[in-house]
C-alpha cells in the first residue's frame, strides 16, 4: 500500500481536508493530527474500515477506540441518554484534550466499544482534526502508532511505524499536548477517572467531589479483565530497551544512574550537567507540561541510543504530572525501582 502525505499549509488547506474526508468517507482509515497525539482515524460507523486500523496497528480487539466528533450536535448521534453532567464537562473542557464514557448510541459499530454497550467520546480542539470530522462525519481514532509503541507526536513518528499500512497521513506540526486526552466514565456512580490527561483530577473534582480514581491509572488490570478506556491494558508506550521507572529524590537518582553501565537515564533538564552517563531530557521538574510535551518523543529516541536498559526519573504524581506518571509506569511494564 502506498500512503499518501497529505501536506496541510494555508495554500492547499481545504483541499487537504476534502481529500483526507473522502478517503474516509470511502472506507479508508487516515492519520489524522490532534493537539494530543496523532490519530488513526476511520469512520466510526463503518466495521470494514475500523477493522483496517486494528490489523494496521497491531492492536488487540479488546481494546475499545475513542469516537472524536467535530461540534456538540454530533454528540448526539453516538451517544444516548446523555447526562445533564456531560453537557457541563463539554462547556469546560470541549473542544480539548478530554473524554468522557457514555452509552453508547446504535449507529456506533460495536468494535469501537469492544463489544461494550457504552462510548468513549471527545471533540479534539486541533482545527484540522475538526474540519475532517466535520467533512467525513464522527471518526474512532486510537494513537497512530504501532500497538504498545511510544505515542506519535509528529507526522514522522507515524510514518515510521505505519508507511505502507494505512492510505494517508495528514503532515502538521507537533502534537501540542503530547499525551492522550483525559478519559472519564460517566456511566457509574461514583464518576471514576480512567485515564489522565491534560485536563487534571484535581479539575475535575471541582465538578465531581466524590470522583475515584480507577486502580487501574497506576495498576496493571487482571489479565481477564474487561476495560472500559483505551490505555488501561497491556503494556503501553514502550521502547525496544527495557525500561525502568525510578522514584527518587533528584539525588539518589542522579547517583543510581551513575553507578549502572550501559544504561541510559531518562531526566528533567536539571538534572543532566551531574549524569554522566548517556543521558536525555524530557523537560523540566518544574513544568509538567513540558515533560506531558515530551515523553513519548524522548521515548523513541532512547532506542536509537543502544543502551542495555534505560532509567526514567519518576515525575510527581499531581496534575498534570499523574498522566505522564500513568504512561511511564506502563512503558516500564510496571517495573519501578523506589530509593
Amino acid at each position: 500500500m502506498n500512503t499518501e502525505r497529505l501536506n496541510i499549509n494555508t495554500l492547499n488547506y481545504n483541499e487537504t481536508v476534502d481529500r483526507a474526508a473522502d478517503i474516509l468517507r470511502q472506507g479508508g482509515i487516515v492519520a489524522i493530527p490532534t493537539e494530543t497525539v496523532y490519530g488513526l482515524a476511520a469512520s466510526a460507523y463503518d466495521t470494514a474500515a475500523l477493522k483496517k486500523v486494528f490489523i494496521a496497528k497491531g492492536r488487540p480487539q479488546d481494546n475499545p477506540l475513542i469516537v472524536h466528533i467535530s461540534d456538540i450536535e454530533m454528540l448526539d448521534e453516538v451517544a444516548v441518554n446523555i447526562p445533564p453532567e456531560a453537557y457541563e464537562c463539554a462547556h469546560l473542557f470541549w473542544p480539548g484534550p478530554f473524554t468522557m464514557i457514555l452509552e453508547r448510541s446504535q449507529n456506533i459499530a460495536k468494535e469501537v466499544s469492544a463489544g461494550l454497550d457504552t462510548v468513549a467520546v471527545r471533540m479534539p480542539s486541533d482545527k484540522v482534526a475538526r474540519d475532517i470530522i466535520r467533512a467525513s462525519g464522527p471518526l474512532a481514532a486510537p494513537s497512530a502508532n504501532t500497538s504498545g509503541s511510544p505515542s506519535p507526536t509528529s507526522a514522522q513518528h507515524v510514518i515510521d511505524d505505519l508507511d505502507g499500512k494505512i492510505d494517508a497521513v495528514v503532515v502538521s506540526g507537533e502534537c501540542e499536548v503530547g499525551v492522550e486526552s483525559t478519559v472519564v466514565t460517566l456511566v457509574t456512580n461514583p464518576v471514576r477517572l480512567l485515564r489522565p490527561g491534560a485536563v487534571t483530577a484535581e479539575q475535575l473534582c471541582d465538578i465531581f467531589p466524590n470522583l475515584l480514581i480507577d486502580n487501574a491509572v497506576l495498576a496493571n488490570p487482571q489479565a481477564d479483565e474487561k476495560v472500559a478506556s483505551p490505555g488501561m491494558k497491556y503494556k503501553h508506550y514502550a521502547p525496544k530497551t527495557e525500561t525502568y521507572l525510578v522514584e527518587a529524590s533528584s539525588e539518589d537518582y542522579i547517583d543510581f544512574v551513575n553507578d549502572i553501565n550501559n544504561c541510559v537515564a531518562v531526566c528533567f533538564e536539571e538534572e543532566l550537567p551531574k549524569i554522566n552517563c548517556p543521558k536525555l531530557s524530557y523537560g523540566s521538574v518544574f513544568d509538567e507540561a513540558s515533560l506531558a510535551h515530551r515523553v513519548f518523543e524522548v521515548l523513541r529516541m532512547v532506542d536509537e541510543l543502544h543502551a542495555e536498559k534505560v532509567y526514567i526519573h519518576a515525575p510527581s504524581k499531581s496534575g498534570i504530572g499523574l498522566a505522564v506518571y500513568n504512561r511511564l509506569i506502563r512503558a516500564a511494564a510496571f517495573r519501578v525501582v523506589s530509593l
